[in-house]
């Protein structure tokens, strides 16, 4: 499988490189080679080759930064029209240019957004205007959500998130997310479901630090459309996950005489790069049909000892009455870089509309 950080190879600067010289004359292709080559750039890890790049490309861009912009706009059209792909992630360095280069030109790098997010997303590169400019980049934001090309809009929701995963954090937007609401109201009717994903994504953010300012905009957008629905469906998950009482409430979630029963653990003893397997029984015994949420919780024990909480959704779906049904479920203990698992006891529980069962303990070996 390729890695990458080979998105970045000497076929992509030679197709880039010629597409630059051809609407920028005094561009030297083979010395733009030829400097990015330098030092040691088979070493370097993909972000680091994508911001090297940047920093190469300045040197052969006009000295004026709204100048560079102009012809940045130039290179990406040629792009378009030698059919380079659209979003490719390696172009991600023009956004970063502007983030480099432009922060210090508000007016200049607001316009440029706008422009290459068309072409590669910008959501990162933004932030740092967030931070510096706050309101003034926020009420920015808020016209681009009003923007025709769905591209831009999502970059209004998607750049504001306050904890857009792998960017710096809006500390001020954890704080009070009121600025960045018009921007969702604005976007949750989208017609593009990539804008209207990115609206539940906020709201998500927002729910972790805000939790009631998301479920007064749940009671206010419920109904709408299927599509809103789904918004606020999706963007609650961390509060489903946690239980909240009152989007429990809100989607009609409550575990009276849902019966668990026969909940065991088949695996006692799980060995890293295995799986965890466990079963049990769920009833209704209402004499209407339920909904029920049903979730399992692993609680992973961390390396100082304590045990840290996981959530997995099972399923969500209606039960009929005196329904019962005997549900199998494993939980993989391979190894992955995103997850460290430690040698000892865990615990496994199983979640009903927000309750939680006892949980019950396994140990996981070398």
């Amino acid at each position: 499988m390729a890695l990458i950080k080979d998105i970045y190879s000497v076929t992509f600067y030679e197709k880039f490189g010629q597409a630059v010289a051809e609407v920028h004359p005094t561009f030297d292709k083979q010395q733009f080679i030829d400097t990015i080559y330098q030092d040691d750039f088979a070493q370097k890890e993909w972000k680091d080759r994508m911001k090297h790049t940047t920093v190469v490309l300045h040197q052969f861009m006009p000295e004026s930064f709204s100048e560079a912009v102009l012809l940045i706009d130039k290179i990406i059209q040629n792009l378009k029209k030698n059919k380079f792909t659209e979003g490719n992630l390696a172009f991600i360095f023009f956004a970063d240019y502007i983030e480099m280069y432009g922060l210090d030109d508000f007016k200049t790098s607001a316009k440029a957004f706008v422009s290459i997010t068309q072409f590669i997303s910008c959501e990162f590169a933004v932030r740092p205007f967030i931070l510096k400019y706050k309101e003034k980049m926020i009420a920015e934001m808020v016209q681009w959500s009003l923007h025709e090309n769905h591209h831009v809009r999502r970059l209004a929701s998607e750049g504001s998130r306050p904890r857009l995963p792998w960017a710096i954090a809006i500390p001020f937007l954890k704080k009070d997310p009121a600025s960045i609401l018009p921007i969702l109201q604005n976007l949750h009717q989208d017609p593009s479901e990539y804008v209207r994903r990115s609206v539940a994504n906020s709201l998500n953010d927002i729910a972790k630090d805000s939790p009631q300012t998301v479920l007064e905009i749940a009671k206010k957008w419920r109904g709408i459309s299927t599509e809103t629905d789904g918004i606020i469906k999706h963007g609650c998950r961390t509060l489903l996950k946690q239980g909240h009482p009152e989007i429990l409430q809100h989607y009609g979630l409550d575990s009276l005489n849902i019966v668990l029963s026969s909940f065991e653990i088949k695996t006692p003893v799980v060995k890293i790069g295995s799986y965890l397997e466990f079963q049990f029984q769920l009833s209704n015994k209402n004499s209407e049909a339920k909904t029920v949420r049903l979730e399992y919780a692993i609680h992973y024990k961390k390396a100082k000892g304590h045990l840290a909480k996981k959530v997995f959704k099972i399923s969500e779906k209606s039960y009929l009455p005196n329904q019962s049904i005997i549900i199998e479920r494993n939980q993989s203990f391979k190894i992955i870089t995103t997850r460290v698992f430690h040698t000892g006891i865990h615990q496994l529980s199983i979640i009903i509309n927000g309750t939680e069962s006892e949980a019950l303990a396994f140990e996981l070996i070398s």
